[in-house]
């Protein structure tokens, strides 16, 4: 038997069905015995939804009230009512099972699932196979128009069945409707047979994944705005009636190993992610949550792994994994087990616990354990933050993908993480950053992660000819990974107003960015790892005078710069040659980028490929044209090379850390002579000028 099955909410109709969380207010259903093609009573409840206002749509097809539906049943009772009466009309035919049959997927994934997951109350078994009628048609009529496009009204138009719908309530002619096609589909010279339900899954599957694994690009999406807590479970929760691929959620971590409030969730097939996208903006919770199309690298990433030992960890399947944090390096799985007690065991033991190390064997002070039950995992979660040792130990619920993810960033972590190494210019014509108030140049913000040179310039289109040479400067973070910022160089001020009237809020990769005008000091000042904003200006974390907005008067005197600038052609750092009336004027400054000098608290910086290609900035020292011809003058052109295994770099230093503090660090050891310049030969006009601030020199 079926149990053909029509619905509705105070919200979208037709193919919006549930895309706008609206709760369900109407169920109409009839039982239809396939062999001897009877039909039961046709039932009709109202829903007393917990928000009344009804969407002016829903107000127009339905006809229904407010006033109407306020004494109505609520939900639970409503689904109640009707399983008692689908019982009793089977009884009357002589039957004892039945299977739902609905107008495509909407009702049952879209609608009832999420619903009843919302209000915490679990549905019947019933509701968890359903024959999706639309789909059973275009297989009994080949012919007839595409799956996407049917509705009750063409199949029934196709099949030469009434369509007045002003006729009967609405949702009774769908109702009757629906069992008509079902017997045309049930005549002899179709005579088609209902076999393959659709089936949704009563619980997400947990489960490793490999990197050799192909994942299908149109079955990924990106989730974003996740609560920082949310487990695998809640997102499969928040997607209920949707199936989720085994071991599908991966859960993204940030640089310090945290999650970022995004995932990206894997479905069984296309059409099941099609219908997760349409749950943008749904909330969980409070928060509502922005759901994306994502890519089947972008997955593997995340949630694939090549390590035998996680392989095996993750082998034993419906497992909770529990994340531990902050463990004593010297902890050993004893010191574990006993910290988590007899009222938790470990699933195997001591196979139950998985160490993450850095690739040298060194603990990093994270662990995941496994445990067979939710109420294992429960009462290790109470443990959260009680002391181990000296120390406390954080717990979280985790992921099989978060066990992959934190273990591929470690064990592909470098001893010694360094951010690119300068780019030598290949043609020697002159570079300058542009400096002054002049607002030709623009700031684009909330650039996709991903984004790069390329999608920049697709983004600007034909405003990409009025780019100036070196003009586009991505800024980076402190880790050497993008901001979302970026500032471009226009060739006037007429330009970037243009671009940024034409370009602001455009999208770039599902994600719209913000374009403003802005100024060449502006630009400059936040290259240098300050920040601007609605407020203002707000200087970069450094103590140097030089720093302070609006301009950088800094070295005034006779500032020069290192040897180490020899590096670099010296036509891209001298000015060309200017008459004497040019020379009259203020001078225009001439900014120098040292690879190393001063890469403290500066961002990084990433230029358009355009020849020639910029040195690499990490921050700069600005001189007149004066002082650098002095300096390339008297500077010794010959950098020093360090013997191998001679240089160490600290991490982690004060930032109120001296030169006379790292000496007494490193005492009983022999550094480098010369006055502690290390590697950088300087003369001692520049050696006076880079040892002023010396929280900017660390060799």
């Amino acid at each position: 038997s079926l149990v053909v099955l029509f619905g509705a909410t105070a919200g979208a109709y037709g193919a919006k069905l549930g895309s706008d969380e609206r709760e369900l207010i109407l169920l109409v259903w009839q039982v239809v015995d396939l062999h001897s093609k009877k039909v039961g009573t046709l039932h009709k409840s109202l829903v007393k939804a917990d928000n009344l206002d009804l969407s002016d749509q829903c107000r127009e097809v339905s006809a229904l009230t407010p006033e109407g539906l306020s004494k109505a049943e609520p939900l639970d009772r409503v689904l109640h009512q009707f399983n008692q009466l689908v019982s009793s009309d089977l009884k009357v035919l002589g039957r004892s099972s039945y299977t739902l049959c609905s107008d495509g997927q909407l009702l049952i994934r879209q609608v009832l699932h999420p619903e009843t997951s919302k209000k915490n109350f679990l549905l019947a078994d019933c509701f968890y196979s359903f024959y999706d009628l639309r789909k059973e048609f275009h297989t009994c009529y080949p012919s007839s128009a595409a799956v996407k496009d049917q509705t009750i009204k063409t199949m029934a138009e196709y099949l030469g069945l009434g369509t007045d719908e002003t006729e009967e309530d609405f949702g009774v002619w769908q109702v009757k409707t629906m069992v008509a096609i079902i017997f045309s589909m049930l005549s002899e010279s179709c005579n088609h047979v209902f076999t393959e339900p659709e089936t949704v899954k009563y619980k997400y599957e947990t489960g490793p994944c490999s990197k050799s694994e192909t994942v299908d690009s149109e079955t990924v999406i990106r989730a974003r705005g996740l609560p920082w807590q949310s487990s695998d479970q809640d997102i499969a929760r928040f997607f209920k009636g949707l199936n989720i691929a085994k071991g599908g959620v991966a859960l993204c971590l940030n640089a310090q190993g945290r999650r970022n409030g995004e995932a990206l969730v894997r479905f069984v097939n296309s059409e099941q992610r099609d219908l997760a996208l349409e749950r943008h903006k749904h909330h969980m919770g409070s928060r509502y949550i922005e759901v994306y199309k994502a890519t089947g690298e972008e997955f593997l990433k995340i949630a694939g792994g090549t390590s035998n030992e996680v392989a095996q960890f993750l082998s034993r399947e419906n497992q909770v994994i529990i994340r531990m944090r902050g463990l004593p390096f010297t902890a050993t799985q004893e010191d574990v087990l006993g910290f988590l007690g007899p009222e938790c065991p470990v699933t195997g033991g001591k196979e139950g616990l998985l160490f993450v190390k850095y690739p040298d064997g060194r603990p990093t002070g994270d662990a995941f354990v496994l445990f067979s039950c939710e109420e294992y995992a429960q009462n290790a979660l109470k443990k959260h933050k009680e002391i181990l040792g000296k120390r406390y130990i954080e717990l979280f619920r985790s992921t099989a993908a978060e066990v992959q993810q934190v273990l591929n960033r470690y064990m592909s972590t470098p001893l010694i993480p360094t951010l690119p190494t300068p780019i030598i210019p290949v043609i020697p014509p002159p570079y300058t950053i542009a400096t002054g108030s002049i607002r030709d140049c623009v700031r684009l913000r909330g650039l996709p992660y991903t984004a790069g040179i390329d999608d920049i310039l697709e983004f600007m289109g034909d405003a990409t000819a009025d780019i100036k040479p070196h003009g586009v400067h991505m800024v980076l973070n402190q880790q050497g990974r993008p901001s979302g910022d970026a500032f471009i160089q226009m060739k006037s001020a007429d330009k970037a107003f243009m671009v940024a009237q034409k370009c602001h809020k455009k999208m770039m990769k599902d994600r719209y960015v913000e374009v403003f005008q802005c100024s060449g000091e502006e630009m400059n000042f936040v290259l240098m790892g300050g920040t601007l904003n609605r407020s203002g200006l707000s200087p970069p974390p450094c103590k140097l005078p030089c720093l302070s907005p609006p301009t950088y008067a800094a070295f005034q005197t006779a500032a020069v710069i290192p040897a180490e600038a020899a590096l670099y052609q010296p036509q891209a750092l001298l000015p060309t040659t200017r008459t004497a009336q040019a020379s009259a004027a203020a001078p225009p400054t001439v900014t120098y980028y040292p690879a190393q000098a001063a890469q403290l608290y500066m961002n990084y910086t990433a230029y358009y490929p355009s020849p020639p290609v910029s040195p690499t900035t990490v921050g700069y020292l600005a001189a007149t044209p004066g002082a650098v011809a002095a300096a390339a003058a008297t500077a010794t052109h010959t950098p020093i090379v360090p013997q191998p295994g001679a240089l160490v770099r600290m991490q982690g230093l004060p930032y109120n850390t001296g030169m006379k503090e790292i000496l007494s660090f490193f005492q009983g050891y022999q550094y480098a002579p010369d006055d502690y310049n290390g590697l950088i030969q300087l003369s001692d006009q520049a050696r006076s000028v880079l040892q002023a601030p010396k929280e900017w020199v660390c060799l």
